[in-house]
C-alpha cells in the first residue's frame, strides 16, 4: 500500500483518458481491496467487490469534483455503497461492470494469494492470534461497525460480553503490536 498518493495526480488521473485512469486503478487497487478485507470478506468476494468499485469510479470520473474532497475519500465514498448494495442484495452487485462491458473477473491462485496477503499485514496479522471469540467480536466491532447489540444477537450473548471481548480482544492486539509480534 506504501506511500500515500497525490490528490493531485489522482485527481488528473480521473479527468483524463482511459490510461490515466488506468494509473489511479493500480495506485489504489490494494487500498480498495484491503477495505473489503478489514470486512472480513473473503479475497474471491473482495477482488470482485473491488471490480465493482472500480468499474462505477470509471463510468462517474467525470463527477469528481475535488472542491468536496480527496480522490481517494471520492473511491473510499464508492467502496462503501458498493458492499452496501451487496449486503443489501445478498449478493455482489456488478451492474457497473455490466454497463462497461467488462467481462466477469476470473482470478487466479496467484491473485488469490496476493490478496490475502494483505489481510496478514500489521494488526490484521495480530488479530488472527486473538482467540476466535475475540477476532469475532473485534472484526464485527471495530472492522464491521457493528453496534454492541447487533453482535450480541449474532454471536448469541449479551452486549456485555461483547463489551467484554473486544475489549480484551483490543487490550492483547495493543500488547502485541507493542510487542512486535
Amino acid at each position: 500500500m506504501g506511500n500515500i498518493p497525490d490528490p493531485a495526480d489522482d485527481a488528473v488521473w480521473l479527468a483524463g483518458d482511459a490510461e490515466d485512469f488506468g494509473r489511479f486503478y493500480e495506485r489504489h487497487e490494494d487500498y480498495v481491496l484491503a477495505l473489503f478485507l478489514r470486512r472480513g470478506v473473503a479475497p474471491e468476494v473482495a477482488a470482485d467487490l473491488a471490480a465493482e468499485t472500480f468499474a462505477r469510479a470509471l463510468s462517474a470520473r467525470r463527477t469528481f469534483d475535488s472542491a468536496r474532497g480527496e480522490p481517494r475519500g471520492w473511491l473510499t465514498g464508492i467502496a462503501r455503497h458498493v458492499v452496501a448494495d451487496s449486503l443489501r442484495r445478498g449478493r455482489v452487485e456488478d451492474a457497473g461492470r455490466r454497463k462497461l462491458g467488462l467481462e466477469r473477473l476470473h482470478i487466479d491462485d496467484e491473485a488469490i494469494a496476493r490478496i490475502e496477503a494483505l489481510t496478514h499485514t500489521g494488526a490484521l496479522a495480530a488479530l488472527d492470534g486473538l482467540p476466535q471469540d475475540q477476532q469475532v467480536a473485534v472484526r464485527g466491532r471495530v472492522l464491521g461497525e457493528a453496534d454492541y447489540d447487533e453482535l450480541a444477537s449474532a454471536l448469541g450473548c449479551s452486549p456485555s460480553v461483547v463489551r467484554k471481548r473486544v475489549s480484551r480482544g483490543l487490550r492483547a492486539l495493543r500488547e502485541r503490536l507493542q510487542e512486535g509480534t
